[in-house]
This record gives C-alpha cells, structure tokens and sequence, in this order.
C-alpha cells in the first residue's frame, strides 16, 4: 500500500491493481499533461496535471464503493478504470482533442487498445482483470461505468474541487463528501438518496459557474485556438502522425511546434504569452445558426476569405465557433418522495442556468493585437453579421464594464 500526499484530498491510499499501475509510463505521462491547458495563462498557479487529478478520481471511487458496498473483482476494475480514465488524453487536455477526433475517430475515454497492449494490459490480466471490460468502464458502460464517466461521476467531482483550488476560484468547491455518501444504485442507475436536489443542484451551479470564469475565459480560448491551428499545421506537413500526436505530452507538442518553422510562431507566442486578441466577441443572439452549426472546412474557407478581405496572412485570422452550451447535469437522477426524478423536472434552477449558458457563449475572432480591428470588420462583412458593439477593443473599461474584464 502506497501513501501519496495530495493537495485536495490530504492523504490517498493506493494499493491493489492500482499501485501496480501507478509507475507504468501510460500513467507517468499524465504528470506532463496540464489538467487545464491553456488555462494557465489566465491563472498562475493552475499548473496541476491529469496525473494528480487521476489519482483524485482514483481516490473518491474508492470511497464510493465503499458507501454502495461493492466489493472483490468488481470494485478492482472501477479502481483501475478510475486511476486509467485520462491515460487517452493528448497534449494539452481537451485542447486539441477534436484534432485528434477528426483524423483517428478516437476521444481522449476511447482507451481500449492502449489498456489492451504494453505494460498496462499485462499488468490488468496478472490481476485478473480483463482490459477490455476496465476500457469500457473508462467509457461510461455499465452500471458502475456511471461511477467513472457519467453525470455524477467521481471525475466531475475532483476536477471542479481540484481546478477551483489551483486557480483560487472558489466557484468549484463542491460538498463532495456528501456527494459520495448519498449516491445510490436503484434499477441499475446511480442517483442521489432522498434529500438531496439542493446536493445535485450544487453540483450543476459549480460547473455552471466555473464555465465562464475558467474553463472558458476569453484569453483560455485564445490560447487553445492558436494552439489548434499550430498543431493542424504539424499534421498538414507531416511533421507528426495523428497516433504519435496522440501519444506526446504538452514538452513533447510545444517542442515540436518549435522545430518546425511553419509554427515556430505560433510556439514563442504560446510560450512568452503573446496572444492574440479579440477582433470579435459576440453573443449568440448576434451570431446566425449558418455561422454556430459550420462545419470545419466551412470555417477554414470564412478564414481564408477574410484574411484576403483584411490583407493579412490567414495564421493571423482564427475563428472560435464553440459549440451549442449543454448542461449534462440536468439529467442527474434523484430521489424525491421515493420516486426517481431528473433534476431538471424538480429543480427550477436548472433553466435558469441553461438560460445563463446562452447569455453566456460567445462567438470568437482573434488576430495579432495590430490588426485586430481590421480583422473584425472583415468578419463582419464576409460572415454578414448584423451585430453592434460586438467589434471588441482589447480593454474597454468603463460605466459598462464587467468584473471579468478586469482579470
């Protein structure tokens, strides 16, 4: 049994399978893979990687199979599928992780050939464990794959706890002990025991709130933008296959961004925080449902057409088009009066906050800082938006402005 000192949960006790797989280098990788990216940028300290938060996952699904009483082979798997959960994740977490999708068809919880091969697949069978069957926990499947991927997984719980502590955002801190104690399997469903909608709903506000402040502040998405389209490049040119893309750690994808003169730009502006800025930031309302449905290539030609139009080069137009907001925890089972209910057909703060993700999304354009301006006007007019006061100046502060703004 290993005793490892944590940041969040004080002391977790690793032992069984999940000891074993501690030290494998698909494991090991994680502690060079940034749990929130591009985030950083925003906020100093938010330097925690995929590694501590995997053994954070590892550390609240052994609490909850205790509470539910599961037990033997069965809660060995949750725990290696806990501590394996994030061993598919590329470089820079969700950043390019649509990259990815696109050219292998693979998400970052599609694991079951890397937990089928090499040092983690011979460790799983010496247990007893069958890779394909953790894999599948990994992906959702199951009653306890709720436990790992699902709307009140153990995932969500540690990451708000653990993102809201390295950013010193308080909009994540979650009652996750209570969380973990209440959850319940009744038909084959993981709820919350009776008494507990304010729980869920607490749930559903810190992830709701930690959107807009963290997980999608304006200059995260810079970020992840530029870095988007430096990595398309390496991909273009060949520089790297998809797998081995797949395969690298945030060292390994900055250094080759560098090495390559297509995106040697792109690496020293990530790297000193010479960002972008924004030449658009518009509301949904403001945007038409052509523009918030385009596809890729759709939005690589709007790109090209409006660097001609701004006679700049097209690396110095990126379009960040998220996609429509959906809130995952609405559909939270508890119990009510003894009856299973969606969280979203009891709590009437559900619809306030899918009200507040609209207002919320923001349709991005960024150039370098000098044509910024220019850029958005071209936007503007290829795109033919009728908007006004979405043209953005890089500081607007002022009777109007925001707290956000500020940061």
């Amino acid at each position: 049994m290993k005793h490892i000192k944590d940041s969040v949960h004080d002391h977790i006790e690793v032992g069984g399978v999940a000891q074993d797989l501690l030290d494998t280098p698909e494991v090991q990788r994680l502690r060079h893979v940034k749990q929130l990216g591009t985030a950083g940028l925003v906020y100093p300290s938010a330097n925690h990687s995929r590694f501590e938060h995997s053994l954070g996952v590892y550390h609240l699904a052994t609490q909850a199979l205790r509470h539910l009483r599961v037990e033997g082979r069965q809660a060995e798997r949750v725990r290696a599928a806990a501590l394996l959960h994030d061993v598919g994740h590329t470089p820079f977490s969700h950043n390019i992780e649509t990259i990815i999708e696109h050219h292998t068809g693979k998400y970052h919880d599609d694991v079951h050939e890397l937990l089928d091969t090499g040092t983690v697949g011979d460790i799983l069978r010496a247990h007893d464990l069958d890779p394909e069957k953790v894999a599948d926990l990994v992906a959702g499947d199951g009653e306890l794959g709720q436990l790992v991927s699902g709307e009140l997984d153990v995932d969500r719980m540690d990451y708000l706890l653990r993102d809201a502590h390295h950013t010193g955002v308080p909009y994540g801190t979650i009652d996750h002990g209570r969380l973990v104690r209440e959850l319940r399997f009744v038909d084959g469903e993981l709820v919350l025991a009776e008494g507990n909608v304010q729980t869920a709903e607490s749930l559903l506000l810190a992830r709701a709130l930690m959107n807009p402040t963290v997980y999608n502040h304006h200059v995260a998405r810079i970020g992840k933008t530029m870095l988007r389209r430096a990595t398309e490049h390496l991909l273009e040119n060949d520089v790297v296959t998809p797998e081995r893309l797949r395969r690298m750690d945030d060292h390994d994808l900055i250094v080759a961004l560098r090495t390559f003169d297509g995106t040697q730009g792109f690496a020293d502006r990530l790297s000193y925080r010479d960002l972008y800025k924004r030449g658009i930031w518009a509301e949904m309302r403001d945007v038409g449902d052509d523009v918030i449905d385009a596809s890729r290539e759709q939005i690589h030609e709007w790109e090209t057409e409006i660097a001609v139009q701004a006679e700049v080069d097209v690396d110095e137009v990126l379009l960040d088009i998220p996609s429509r907001p959906t809130m995952k925890e609405s559909s939270t089972r508890v119990i009510v009066n003894g009856e299973i209910r969606p969280l979203d057909q009891q709590s009437t703060l559900v619809g306030a906050l899918e009200t507040a993700q609209r207002d919320q999304w923001r349709f991005g354009v960024y150039a370098p800082a000098s044509v910024a301006e220019r850029v958005g006007n071209a936007a503007v007019r290829e795109l033919g938006l009728d908007i006004d006061g979405a043209l953005v100046q890089d500081v607007r502060h002022g009777i109007h402005a925001r707290l956000d703004e500020f940061e």
